[in-house]
């Protein structure tokens, strides 16, 4: 089994987070998955966002907020 790394992107309302989580490849057709524990970070940042919880989103990956550019 090869894991390789791979950045996840969780949108939640303004924000989205960046968190870096393992895919696991093996010769399965459920191949690349992920790690149950990699499944639950990426819920509870999901979570953390929803909550407007930056601080414990972002103990897991980058922040970032989504502005509109352009108004039309």
């Amino acid at each position: 089994m090869k894991q390789r790394k791979k950045s996840k992107y969780v949108h939640e309302g303004q924000y989205v987070a960046e968190v870096e989580v393992s895919l696991m490849e093996d010769e399965t057709g459920w191949s690349p998955y992920l790690s149950i524990e990699d499944a639950y970070k990426l819920d509870d940042v999901r979570d953390a966002l929803r909550q407007g919880d930056l601080e414990s989103a972002a103990k897991h990956g980058r922040i970032y907020e989504l502005r509109q550019v352009v108004h039309q």
